[in-house]
Protein backbone atom coordinates (compact mmCIF):
# COMPACT_ATOMS: atom_id res chain seq x y z
CA UNK A 1 0.00 0.00 0.00
CA UNK A 2 1.29 3.41 -0.51
CA UNK A 3 2.15 5.58 2.64
CA UNK A 4 2.14 9.15 2.82
CA UNK A 5 3.37 10.74 6.33
CA UNK A 6 1.43 13.76 7.92
CA UNK A 7 3.26 16.01 10.04
CA UNK A 8 1.55 18.57 12.16
CA UNK A 9 1.40 19.36 15.90
CA UNK A 10 -2.28 20.50 14.78
CA UNK A 11 -4.09 17.43 15.74
CA UNK A 12 -7.25 18.21 13.56
CA UNK A 13 -5.30 19.27 10.77
CA UNK A 14 -3.61 16.17 10.63
CA UNK A 15 -7.06 14.41 11.00
CA UNK A 16 -8.79 16.30 8.10
CA UNK A 17 -5.55 15.18 5.85
CA UNK A 18 -5.63 11.59 7.04
CA UNK A 19 -9.17 11.16 6.94
CA UNK A 20 -9.31 12.24 3.00
CA UNK A 21 -5.94 10.61 1.96
CA UNK A 22 -7.40 7.33 3.42
CA UNK A 23 -10.97 7.58 1.51
CA UNK A 24 -8.46 8.01 -1.46
CA UNK A 25 -6.89 4.96 -0.81
CA UNK A 26 -3.43 6.11 0.83
CA UNK A 27 -2.18 4.26 4.11
CA UNK A 28 -1.37 7.23 6.54
CA UNK A 29 0.96 7.43 9.26
CA UNK A 30 1.56 10.45 11.17
CA UNK A 31 4.15 12.58 13.54
CA UNK A 32 3.16 15.78 15.35
CA UNK A 33 6.73 17.24 15.19
CA UNK A 34 9.90 17.04 12.62
CA UNK A 35 11.93 14.94 15.08
CA UNK A 36 9.13 12.16 15.55
CA UNK A 37 8.56 12.36 11.84
CA UNK A 38 12.27 11.43 11.21
CA UNK A 39 11.58 8.24 13.37
CA UNK A 40 8.34 7.16 11.35
CA UNK A 41 10.02 8.01 8.33
CA UNK A 42 13.11 5.76 9.22
CA UNK A 43 10.34 2.89 9.53
CA UNK A 44 7.44 3.15 7.14
CA UNK A 45 9.24 4.33 4.23
CA UNK A 46 6.27 6.95 2.79
CA UNK A 47 6.58 7.49 -0.68
CA UNK A 48 5.51 11.44 0.01
CA UNK A 49 5.64 13.76 3.33
CA UNK A 50 3.32 16.33 4.01
CA UNK A 51 4.59 18.43 6.99
CA UNK A 52 3.50 21.55 8.79
CA UNK A 53 6.16 24.63 8.89
CA UNK A 54 5.93 25.86 12.15
CA UNK A 55 5.93 23.22 15.39
CA UNK A 56 7.92 22.35 18.22
CA UNK A 57 11.25 20.63 18.58
CA UNK A 58 12.16 20.17 14.58
CA UNK A 59 9.88 22.48 12.25
CA UNK A 60 9.04 21.43 8.36
CA UNK A 61 12.35 23.29 6.69
CA UNK A 62 14.61 21.21 9.35
CA UNK A 63 12.54 18.56 8.52
CA UNK A 64 12.62 18.62 5.16
CA UNK A 65 16.65 19.42 4.93
CA UNK A 66 16.98 16.31 7.33
CA UNK A 67 15.41 14.68 4.98
CA UNK A 68 17.36 15.75 2.06
CA UNK A 69 20.49 14.46 4.16
CA UNK A 70 19.72 10.99 3.56
CA UNK A 71 19.90 8.81 0.53
CA UNK A 72 16.28 7.58 0.22
CA UNK A 73 14.96 11.01 0.82
CA UNK A 74 17.11 12.58 -2.46
CA UNK A 75 13.86 12.16 -4.70
CA UNK A 76 11.17 12.24 -2.41
CA UNK A 77 8.30 14.36 -2.71
CA UNK A 78 7.80 16.80 0.34
CA UNK A 79 4.29 19.37 0.38
CA UNK A 80 4.56 21.83 3.00
CA UNK A 81 1.59 23.27 4.82
CA UNK A 82 2.36 27.01 6.14
CA UNK A 83 1.04 29.99 7.11
CA UNK A 84 2.90 32.86 7.52
CA UNK A 85 5.95 31.36 6.82
CA UNK A 86 4.92 30.18 3.06
CA UNK A 87 7.37 32.62 1.77
CA UNK A 88 10.60 31.23 3.51
CA UNK A 89 9.53 27.68 2.57
CA UNK A 90 9.51 29.21 -1.45
CA UNK A 91 12.87 30.68 -1.15
CA UNK A 92 13.75 26.82 -0.05
CA UNK A 93 12.02 25.25 -3.04
CA UNK A 94 14.68 23.02 -3.57
CA UNK A 95 13.54 21.67 -0.26
CA UNK A 96 9.63 21.03 -1.62
CA UNK A 97 7.59 19.63 -4.24
CA UNK A 98 4.39 22.10 -3.26
CA UNK A 99 3.76 24.88 -0.78
CA UNK A 100 -0.10 25.41 -0.04
CA UNK A 101 -0.77 28.71 2.40
CA UNK A 102 -2.96 27.93 5.27
CA UNK A 103 -5.99 27.67 5.21
CA UNK A 104 -6.18 25.18 1.87
CA UNK A 105 -8.81 23.04 0.40
CA UNK A 106 -8.51 19.60 1.22
CA UNK A 107 -8.85 18.65 -2.02
CA UNK A 108 -6.58 20.80 -3.56
CA UNK A 109 -3.90 19.33 -1.73
CA UNK A 110 -5.00 14.93 -2.19
CA UNK A 111 -5.15 16.15 -6.01
CA UNK A 112 -1.04 17.41 -5.62
CA UNK A 113 -0.28 14.04 -3.50
CA UNK A 114 -2.15 11.56 -6.40
CA UNK A 115 0.14 13.76 -8.93
CA UNK A 116 3.68 13.37 -6.73
CA UNK A 117 2.69 9.98 -5.55
CA UNK A 118 0.54 8.43 -8.50
CA UNK A 119 -2.88 6.36 -7.56
CA UNK A 120 -2.89 4.80 -4.21
CA UNK A 121 -2.03 1.24 -4.39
Amino acid sequence: MTTILVVDDEFLIGDVLAFALEDEGFAVVRASNGRKALDVFQRDRPVLVITDFMMPVMNGLELAQAIRQRPEGLGLPIILLSGAQAEIARQNGHLFSAVFDKPFRVAEVVARVVELAGPPG
